[in-house]
């Protein structure tokens, strides 16, 4: 009987083949084993054999004084990844030991500091904040520099973007405007900020009729680097004009890199930008580290990313990462960097091991 209708759509029963099962083996009786006997070390026991027992119980019986341990060789004679007293990052690599930064008495001679990806919500504006947060509260004298027209460095401190006299697109474009009239203070001491607003989409136009129009930032800022430690630029998710000015004026590079796939794909077409930068405009210009923002170890693709960026980067990544955690984003909406919204968070505490390592590596050396 065909039952799934009539035609050809289905099979008969009679077209299977006849399901055969071979015969079982039969089942053989056997016997239970005997248990093996448990022999008992009795006084009269034959001396064979019994030396090391011997050993054994007169170091047992010995006063502690008197035991003598024969040294253990260890076959590892060089530090590797799998010495258990090694402790690894998130990065897979060693955690370096982070002295604090050393402390300074005569400010000036800024390193200038460019956050920069062209791709949006990789954390620049959270690491500007809250690293130059960090390094201030290490005695250093920061100037932040609010360069993306949306201003959001400028919103995430407490500012209102219409209730800006000067910004700067002011500094920019008129020549009567000093830079100490532009800069405001922050709720955090010893760091300063340069606010935005959209006026500087404005300037983007208007900087390509200006003769050397790629030093336009650089020029601006020469005051300000006698004043101040550090001066991190806040640049716009792109790469144009406003970005080429920052990458002319500063002397590093930061590049905040969300652990996320599309995100990886386009530190290629940055690290071009970078290199023709440093090769026409600004031979100084360095990349101070690439660092991994957002990150979640507990998925196979956070991880999977970082193993390549430290594979295609590596030393020039840092050993710090910042994980995600709503800490940011709440103290993002209080105006204040994470380091006075919540001290003893997890994503402060990132921030302050990130300030170390970037003393390390280009302000302390």
């Amino acid at each position: 009987m065909n039952i799934f209708g009539s035609g050809n759509h289905g099979s008969n029963a009679t077209e299977m083949p006849p399901l055969v099962r071979p015969p079982a083996p039969p089942v053989q009786e056997t016997q239970p084993s005997e248990p093996v006997p448990f022999a008992r070390r009795e006084e009269s026991a034959s001396p064979a054999g019994s030396a090391a027992e011997q050993a054994v119980e007169a170091s047992v019986e010995a006063p502690a004084e008197a035991r003598v341990e024969a040294p253990v060789e260890s076959p590892v004679t060089e530090t590797s990844y799998d010495d258990p007293e090694v402790v690894l990052g998130p990065t897979g690599r060693p955690w370096p030991d982070l002295p604090d930064p050393r402390p300074i008495g005569i400010h000036g001679n800024a390193r200038i500091i460019s956050m920069c990806n062209q791709k949006g919500g990789v954390g620049k504006t959270t690491t500007t904040i809250n690293l130059g947060a960090s390094l201030a509260e290490y005695g250093r004298k920061v100037l932040l520099v609010d360069f993306d027209p949306q201003g959001s460095l400028s919103v995430g401190l407490g500012m209102n973007s219409h209730d800006m006299e000067l910004t700067v697109y002011n500094l920019l474009m008129q020549r009567d405007v000093d830079i100490r009239d532009v800069i405001v203070e922050t709720s955090v001491p010893g760091m300063d900020l340069l606010p935005s607003n959209i006026d500087l989409s404005a300037a983007e136009v208007q900087l390509v009729h200006e003769v050397a129009r790629e030093q336009t930032l650089q020029r601006v800022l020469q005051d300000a680097i006698n004043i101040y430690d550090v001066i991190l630029i806040d640049c716009q998710p792109s790469l144009g004009l406003l970005t080429v000015n920052a990458l002319t004026a500063s002397h590093g590079v930061i590049v905040p890199l969300e652990c996320e796939y599309f995100a990886l794909r386009g530190v290629a077409l940055l690290k071009n930008t970078i290199d023709k930068v440093k090769e026409r405009l600004n031979p100084r210009l360095h990349i101070d580290g690439v660092l991994g923002t957002m990150y979640d170890g507990r998925t196979l693709h956070g991880r999977e990313v970082m193993h390549r960026l430290v594979e295609a980067w590596g030393d020039d990544v840092f050993h710090t990462v910042i994980r995600r955690t709503v800490k940011f984003s709440d103290s993002t909406v209080a105006g204040e960097p994470i380091t006075e919204y919540a001290g003893d968070s997890a994503g402060a505490e990132a921030y302050r091991n990130l300030a170390k390592e970037v003393a390390v590596r280009c302000l302390d050396a």
